[in-house]
């Protein structure tokens, strides 16, 4: 192909550089291909990267690939078409001014994430209800203990409620299922079709619930009222997938824990922090009200040493790593290199945030 490349990628993430994926991409499209790692950086806040990258190179940029480093102005990115997050939340994203000022199309890694924070999710319900920690304990000390054993509950015929049926919730639904589960849904909107009931977005290839067929009920609305409802259906875990937004923060507070005390439920957040009332949450785990909780996001983060919420009972905490893997950088850019055929063919856009749902 002659001339010059047809478009100019940066790359700004904490990943080092994968350079076989990055070749198969300069020699597909023709483009030309700008990488800065910030892998290096000690600091790893949302503004580490306006604070080590060159921000003139954003001029030329006609497609940004980042984790959370944004030109702080429109006028630093004039020529900017597309920009791909490799993460899957969008609260970084909506506070770009390029974001609020422009129509540039934003697409997330969402579809990625499904196969380990499952694994994440099914880890620590088994590690709560196997009681796990007390046989570690007993292990350290090297005693025989198998009186923990008369108190497991496995998980057959227990229900799952997944709060937010996205691809995070459809895998932990797959996996559910098959460990004989059954699974009730919750979403924003009502998923009374087959068309609605799927998954348009990127799925992990063997993963999921591509047609939304797993689910045995459904449940939508963003009101109390329709929460609630869906509370009430004797749910004995709680996974918490919904996105971080404005009707979400606190979704989970001394109201809801009260409804879930009827089966003592488990909860478990993979979402944001803010979704949970975090001083409601510590009450009710004192309290008994609900029998423990995982939680891989807290608010803040990190979450100081003196947080009650490290001591709560029955609680097992991990520092927002249910989404890490060996393969997250090479999936990201799975979805990555098919919006950019997409891009360069004319065809819709897969993962794209929406700016009036801000997700």
């Amino acid at each position: 192909m002659g001339g010059g490349p047809i478009e100019i990628i940066q790359f700004v993430i904490p990943w080092p550089e994968p350079t076989e994926i990055l070749n198969r991409i300069r020699n597909k499209y023709h483009v030309e291909i700008r990488y800065f790692d910030l892998t290096s950086k000690t600091d790893q806040d949302q503004d580490a990267g306006l604070r080590n990258f060159p921000i003139e190179q954003f001029k030329d940029t006609t497609i940004l690939v980042t984790f959370n480093t944004f030109p702080p102005s429109t006028s630093d990115a004039p020529n900017l078409k597309l920009v791909h997050v490799t993460s899957a939340g969008a609260d970084a994203v909506i506070k770009s001014r390029v974001f609020q000022e422009t129509n540039i199309p934003f697409t997330n890694s969402s579809g990625i994430h499904g196969p380990q924070i499952t694994e994440w999710f099914i880890m620590t319900a088994l590690t709560h209800s196997h009681h796990y920690n007390a046989l570690y304990e007993q292990q350290k000390k090297q005693e025989w203990a198998p009186q923990y054993g008369r108190a497991v509950r496995d998980l057959v015929g227990q229900k799952l409620g997944v709060l937010g049926y996205g691809s995070i919730g459809r895998q932990a639904a797959n996996v559910a299922r098959a460990m004989g589960m059954e699974v009730i849904a919750y979403t924003a909107t009502p998923k009374d079709t087959p068309e609605k009931k799927a998954d348009h977005g990127f799925v992990v290839p063997g993963t999921g619930d591509k047609d939304g067929h797993i689910p045995s009920e459904w449940y939508s609305g963003l009101d109390k009222k329709s929460l609630h409802n869906f509370l009430a259906q004797d749910i004995d875990i709680l996974l918490i997938c919904v996105p971080l937004t404005e009707q979400t923060r606190h979704f989970l507070s001394t109201a809801e824990f009260e409804i879930l005390s009827k089966k003592k439920t488990f909860i478990s957040n993979i979402a944001r922090g803010p979704i949970i009332d975090q001083p409601a949450l510590v009450k009710a785990l004192k309290e008994g009200k609900v029998r423990g909780a995982a939680l891989d996001v807290t608010e803040p983060e990190p979450l100081p040493a003196d947080d009650p919420l490290w001591k709560a009972p029955n609680i097992i905490i991990t520092p927002h790593v249910s989404g890490s893997s060996n393969v997250y950088i090479e999936r990201s850019l799975q979805v990555f290199e098919a919006n950019l055929d997409n891009l360069l063919s004319g065809k819709p856009l897969i993962n794209t945030i929406d700016r009036k749902k801000g997700y």
